[in-house]
């Protein structure tokens, strides 16, 4: 079968899978699916590009996630002026202290001669200013949690519209990918994904843990949308009149009292499904720029050069290429992709939960999506992000369905029955392994596997 076939197929299974839960479930449902499929699709073109394109092992996603999760926070939140009033000079002095503590170490290190001295002086700079910031830091850090530590206790943002965090969120990530390279780059790939995990593991219990930056685990709640609010379009007169237009043919027939009950009714519906295709045209739209940027990138000479040191980088140092430069390149492109996928994802949920990150749904789901789609290849890896999201999510309501229809014959109480029925809610991971073990054995190169020239 034709790799254009292939994808045809996987896009009518896709929608077809999208049909059925709207039919058998509800449209509403199904359109939450789709804008998360959506969002996990631009994490597995994050990956993809890391991955796909150059061959770095990066099974930190969460970290970079969590961080665009963090710019939705201080790009749309208001600021707190009692917390800032309390505790915001003593935070900025700890800054500069740290700057100027590094900037001192840093040139000392260039200027004196190599001695015995030279390192204890150094270590003597980084101590005295570790001190100093820490005398500067810790009392801010209490004044500002102790404002008002049910409502508020951090902060706050800069109030701007959340829209502008997804931008934000792929500045915070590429900065914190500049960092990471600048250390973990250059080490076997085995070795550089202990070390994105291990690093992607200590920006969650920071989040976690630094109440004064996004509330830890207390979380964030209420962020901005940029899309209309339900109650808002339950109480617009146009939007209402659309609704009775567009049903008019099932409330003619109602007298006075059923057809306004029906009315309010289905402008419920059709408010929260107003929201999310409003939710989904951003997503699309966000979607469709970063899978052309990638494209036309990957047909690029960059992207040939990129493809070289993956599959050969001793061949491809030898050819002048800085190998290490280029890897930093396209780790920090590829987690600047993924911090925006964070803040969308928060933007859609309307609040940030650091406890929410976990490696399981940020970095193994993302990656299965890569593997199954089609490394190195932009179209698979959202094809696979569509369809494992959508194996995901409906593969424990079907098999609780399932589950209880092949024992429907036991009775209510039967023993096996009710320990099946407790175990559906396993049903993901299995299902998920099975198709995993499934592609790789009829498709070891993905389902839209990449193509290669000659």
């Amino acid at each position: 079968m034709t790799v254009s076939r292939r994808t045809l197929l996987a896009w009518l299974a896709i929608a077809a899978a999208l049909a059925v839960v709207g039919a058998g479930q509800s449209w509403s449902l199904a359109l939450s699916i789709a804008n998360l499929c959506l969002i996990s699709a631009v994490m597995a073109l994050s990956v993809n590009i890391q991955w796909g394109y150059a061959g770095l092992f990066n099974v930190g996603i969460m970290g970079f996630a969590a961080l665009g999760g963090l710019a939705a926070v201080l790009v749309s939140k208001p600021p707190v002026p009692d917390a800032w009033a309390a505790g915001g000079s003593g935070l900025l002095g700890a800054l500069v202290a740290a700057a100027a503590a590094v900037a001192l170490t840093a040139g000392l290190a260039r200027l004196l001669p190599r001695s015995r001295w030279r390192a204890p002086v150094l270590a003597i700079c980084l101590v005295a200013g570790y001190l100093v910031v820490r005398a500067l830091f810790d009392p801010a850090v209490d004044a500002i949690e102790a404002v008002e530590p049910a409502k508020t206790g951090y902060l706050g943002g800069l109030g701007l519209p959340i829209l502008f965090s997804w931008a934000v969120g792929g500045l915070f990530a590429a900065a914190a990918a500049w960092v990471i390279g600048r250390i973990a780059l250059g080490l076997r790939s085995d070795y550089f994904a202990i070390a994105t995990l291990g690093i992607a593991e200590i920006i969650i219990a920071v989040l976690k843990n630094e109440d004064w930056l996004a509330r830890g685990v207390k979380n964030v709640t209420g962020l901005g949308r940029p899309v209309p609010y339900e109650v808002d379009l339950q109480r617009d007169p146009a939007f209402i009149d659309r609704v009775a237009w567009l049903y008019g043919g099932t409330l003619d027939g109602l007298a006075d009292d059923a057809r306004a009950a029906a009315l309010r009714d289905l402008v419920v519906q059709s408010s929260g499904l107003f929201v999310k295709l409003c939710y989904a045209g951003l997503f699309v739209a966000v979607l469709a720029v970063i899978f052309w940027l990638s494209e036309r990138a990957l047909r690029s000479p960059w992207g040939r050069m990129m493809h070289a040191i993956r599959d050969n980088e001793t061949a491809a140092g030898a050819m002048g290429k800085d190998v290490t430069r280029r890897h930093r390149q396209v780790f920090i492109l590829g987690s600047a992709v993924a911090g925006i996928a964070g803040a969308m994802l928060v933007t859609l949920d309307g609040q940030f939960t650091p406890a929410s990150y976990v490696p399981l749904r940020f970095s193994f789901l993302v990656w299965v999506m890569v593997i199954i789609g089609g490394s190195g290849n932009n179209q698979g890896a959202v094809i696979g992000a569509f369809l494992i999201w959508l194996v995901w999510i409906e593969a424990e309501p079907v098999g609780l369905w399932l589950i209880d229809a092949l024992t429907a014959g036991l009775g209510e109480g039967h023993g096996l029955r009710e320990h099946l029925l407790e175990a559906a809610a396993h049903t993901r991971p299995l299902v998920m392994g099975l198709t995993l073990l499934v592609v790789m054995r009829f498709a070891p190169r993905g389902l839209v596997p990449e193509h290669r020239g000659r």
